[in-house]
């Protein structure tokens, strides 16, 4: 041990991550810290890309550390993304995109516009402070309460705001990203019913009120559903079958 407190306790949870994935509970049980004093010491292990989280919503080694699964899981997330998004712009007439939330900021890892019909404004790799847009809130409405005070500070929304997104599962707003347009933005879960990724259709402003709503936030749950239940399958774990409204 070096003798330095807080030095010690994030090398305890890189030695237990080191072993395998590990959810919150179980780094708790793994190393006696307090749970949040572990939440606190795994989130800034993560901002610094030393730990991230798996499609579970447990922490693994991130890539500042080399982590091998890290790059697998990312292009697979996409490769399955890439054809529900091509079919939710040909259904909608809407760019698709999909994000994942990196410590404090919000990355597009897969959009229909990959394909060659035109330039996109937001290509693969771009990425923003997930700070204000239906896409940021999406991606911290299902936080953990902990982690959820601390990332609220700078926000343009507050936590009834995303209290509501939770209650009814999707988010609308303008889309920050790209100027003069707005997005829906739904969740794609993980199994423990985290989020792995936001799922967003958008387009000018002018256009996306003439798509009736419901069939826009109806198709893009279906869709967030079906790129969740491909991520479990290619992980080799069963998918429950979805009740309506889950």
């Amino acid at each position: 041990m070096s003798g330095v407190g807080v030095l010690d306790k994030a090398s305890i949870l890189l030695s237990l991550v080191e072993s395998g994935p590990m959810s919150l509970a179980e780094l708790v049980a793994g190393s006696g810290l307090p749970r949040p004093t572990a939440h606190r010491i795994a989130v800034a292990l993560e901002r610094l890309d030393l730990l991230m989280r798996d499609f579970g919503g447990r922490f693994v080694i991130g890539p500042r550390l080399g982590g091998p699964s890290v790059e697998t899981q990312r292009d697979r997330l996409a490769q399955v993304a890439v054809p529900v998004l091509a079919e939710l712009h040909d259904l909608t007439g809407l760019v698709a995109r999909l994000y994942r939330r990196w410590g404090a900021l919000q990355v597009c890892v897969a959009t229909s516009l990959d394909r060659p019909v035109g330039a996109e404004p937001v290509p693969v790799g771009t990425s923003r402070p997930a700070k204000a847009g239906p896409v940021a809130q999406v991606l911290l409405a299902w936080e953990d309460p902990e982690e959820l005070y601390e990332v609220l500070r700078g926000t343009r929304f507050t936590a009834a705001q995303l209290a509501l997104v939770r209650r009814r599962g999707w988010a609308y707003g303008p889309d920050v990203v790209v100027p003069d347009t707005v997005a829906y933005a739904v969740p794609v879960r993980t199994r423990g019913n985290g989020v792995m990724a936001a799922l967003a259709l958008a387009g000018p402003s002018a256009q996306v009120p003439l798509v009736q709503g419901r069939m826009l936030s109806g198709a893009l749950i279906d869709s967030a559903a079906r790129i969740s239940d491909a991520m479990l399958r290619a992980q080799g774990e069963s998918v429950r079958p979805r009740l309506p409204g889950s």
